[in-house]
């Protein structure tokens, strides 16, 4: 199962040059950016781990790559997520987000069923990673 968080989800993986581009325009527009990792994609887990800190002087494109391959390189069987910042608003937004690295495995997700009380019925997403330990969910 493929997650589908972020802009290009539905996309084939974004190539280096590709990935390059979409830097290229959101430091053309002042956007500074910052990369995550995470072993739970969980669609609720909206804080991954960060890679640094955010990059705020950076002006080229190469520079973010190279911290992005730096990431792919720590941590090869994690996510990796770009996200580009705008702060035009008068508070830090998240302009652009997509992933631009995922484990060679995807497991995907399961849907539990609870029932309550008055007939209620609740459900949980329950990731297929999380059986296993952190650090180890995808190999």
């Amino acid at each position: 199962m493929r997650i589908t968080q972020g802009t290009f989800s539905y996309l084939p993986d974004l190539t280096d040059e590709e990935i390059t581009a979409q830097v290229a325009y959101a430091l053309g527009r002042g956007w500074p950016c910052s990369i995550e990792f995470t072993d739970d994609p969980h669609p609720r887990n909206s804080y991954w781990e960060m890679w640094g800190l955010p990059m705020f002087d950076l002006t080229d494109p190469a520079g973010v790559l190279l911290e992005v391959n730096e990431c792919r390189k720590a941590y090869p069987a994690h996510y990796v997520r770009l996200n580009a910042y705008d702060a035009s608003y008068g508070r830090q937004t998240t302009a652009l987000s997509f992933i631009v690295q995922r484990p060679a495995e995807e497991p995907g997700f399961r849907l539990d069923r609870e029932e309550t009380s008055d007939r209620r019925v609740r459900f949980r997403v329950h990731p297929y990673a999380l059986d296993r330990p952190q650090g180890d969910r995808y190999r």
